[in-house]
């Protein structure tokens, strides 16, 4: 349905990954600066292991890159995995859009017809 931009399989890792809170927090946070995956886990009441699977639910949905360097993995934020999902919801909308307005162009005909 939506514009052939991304496959059925991106799309859904995208919303998955943005469909957690914490997930979102950790893309917030790494969109201003970089973090090390362990000064990640120190923003949230879970374990370590916890936020590397979510750092890798982002990384796989390429909202967040992770690079070693030294004996930290630094994750960075994607802004390109950001606007592809601005784009996929724009899509959505001009869809939802052209709906609207067909329902518009009905209801307009309809009362064209009562004359």
């Amino acid at each position: 349905m939506v514009v052939g931009r991304a496959s059925e399989d991106e799309v859904d890792r995208l919303f998955h990954a943005l469909a957690d809170a914490t997930r979102r927090d950790i893309v917030a946070r790494v969109l201003v600066a970089e973090y090390s995956v362990s000064g990640l886990a120190g923003q949230y009441d879970m374990s370590f292991a916890a936020v590397q699977k979510h750092v890798a639910v982002l990384e796989r949905a390429s909202l967040v890159t992770k690079e070693k360097r030294g004996r930290e993995q630094i994750v960075s934020g994607q802004v390109d995995g950001v606007q592809r999902a601005r784009r996929l919801l724009d899509d959505y909308e001009r869809i939802w859009r052209q709906r609207v307005d067909q329902i518009a162009d009905i209801l307009a005909e309809d009362a064209g017809d009562e004359d």
